[in-house]
């Protein structure tokens, strides 16, 4: 019971002129290779236009960034402030699932905020403390003081 075994081919029906596949090579014969078609040379072109476009990119982006430096940066800043509110937020989370944690923390809070309004809000004096304090911290950052900012 011998069985006769042929080797199938594919063909390609769309392209019955060309060579589909490279002939072994005997010594000293050199393979056939199909020639270049339509579509091939488009493949060319579009790989030309695309090595174009990344040798032009390094400038572009550059001339970009110099154009529109402001909401660039800003936008960067947007979003590392994101990034990093979300990574705070996951470490407070981890924190919030660790037993007697999340407990300890309210009670914190709630000692600061005793402490707060004790030493600032119930007096006069102390609100009067406050708000200079606050005065100095603004003049601080912004240069200026609140008079120079209402005339």
């Amino acid at each position: 019971m011998e069985t006769d075994l042929q080797q199938q081919q594919y063909v390609n029906p769309a392209s019955q002129n060309r060579v589909e596949a490279l002939e072994a090579s005997e010594a000293g014969k050199i393979a056939i290779i199909p020639p270049a078609t339509k579509s091939d040379e488009q493949f060319q072109e579009i790989g030309r236009k695309v090595s174009e476009f990344l040798e032009q990119l390094p400038e572009k982006v550059a001339r970009f960034v110099q154009e529109y430096k402001l909401p660039v940066v800003s936008f960067v800043l947007l979003v590392v402030t994101v990034i990093t509110l979300r990574i705070l937020l996951a470490l407070l989370n981890a924190l919030n699932d660790i037993p007697l944690v999340a407990p300890f923390m309210e009670i914190v809070g709630l000692g600061y905020t005793v402490w707060f309004t004790f030493r600032y809000l119930l007096k006069a004096s102390t609100r009067q403390e406050l708000a200079a304090e606050i005065s100095l911290i603004k003049k601080q950052i912004f240069g200026r003081q609140e008079s120079e900012t209402l005339s």
